[in-house]
């Protein structure tokens, strides 16, 4: 690919006043690899707008209430641009070199249909490399590190066949290279919706996964995150099963259920 302007686009999606979401956009913003950022909310008020009249941000609102965050991440990527958008969480932060690695990967890889990195928790306050769950989901990815990027079905599902490996604000997605109009709405698997639009993505035919393996964002824990939450009511583990069962034996998919709720356990504080 020639070294033309690639631009990439976040779009950092707010909900209703997170102490987070000022740093969330200075992270975005101080990229080494200038990119244009734009708030997506389906909560509109006068705390977000703040934010954006301070930083001189469009603001764009998802006309569909209810459709909760996997709702709200189908509206957020078609609607920023045709060549490289990401989705940024209020909470969630991103180290300078991310851009500059999506696009050079993107460079690279013409053909990706979704460019990820590696990523680390904010736990407090502080920078969490190692712990029970990252190490479970690099552990996954190990094929993908080693191929860097896969067109082909059973690369791209080796990374979802053993549990959900890829974290889903460290994507970027590539809207002319995804043949959907939707990726994750699909209210049978609400609680797991990004683990399903990861399925959904790879039964696309010439089109390829990318990882980065850097750590290049991070992902905050603390109690009030979707996340947390979810994994402490335990409304996934259902469903959580369920997308199991579509890569394995329904045996083997609770054996494998059982031990990946233990190691999702850290993702939430003590």
């Amino acid at each position: 690919m020639s070294e033309e302007k690639i631009i990439h686009t976040f779009i950092v999606l707010a909900y209703g006043e997170s102490e987070y979401l000022e740093e969330s956009i200075k992270s975005v913003l101080n990229q080494d690899y200038p990119s244009k950022v734009i708030i997506g909310t389906s909560t509109d008020n006068e705390y977000i707008r703040s934010y954006a009249k301070k930083y001189n941000l469009e603001v764009v609102v998802n006309p569909v209430k209810g459709g909760g965050n996997i709702g709200d991440f189908d509206f957020a990527w078609s609607h920023g641009g045709n060549e490289l958008v990401t989705i940024a969480h209020q909470d969630d932060i991103y180290d300078p070199g991310y851009s500059q690695a999506i696009v050079d990967a993107y460079r690279k890889y013409p053909k990706s249909e979704i460019l990820f990195t590696d990523y680390f928790e904010v736990r407090n306050g502080k920078r969490v490399y190692k712990d029970t769950l990252l190490s479970v989901k690099r552990l996954i990815l190990h094929k993908l590190k080693r191929l860097h990027s896969s067109t082909k079905l059973s690369d791209k599902q080796s990374c979802l066949r053993w549990g959900c490996s890829i974290m889903c604000p460290s994507v970027a997605y590539v809207p002319h290279n995804i043949p959907y109009d939707l990726i994750f709405t699909q209210n049978k698997f609400k609680g797991v919706g990004d683990w399903y639009g990861w399925y959904h993505l790879s039964l696309a035919e010439g089109v390829a996964f990318t990882y980065i393996a850097e750590p290049l964002m991070g992902h905050r824990v603390h109690p009030g995150s979707h996340t947390s939450r979810e994994i402490n009511s335990d409304i996934r583990s259902d469903q959580e099963l369920e997308m199991f069962k579509k890569f394995w034996p329904t045996w083997f998919a609770k054996l494998l259920n059982h031990f990946y709720r233990y190691a999702q356990k850290s993702n939430t504080l003590k």
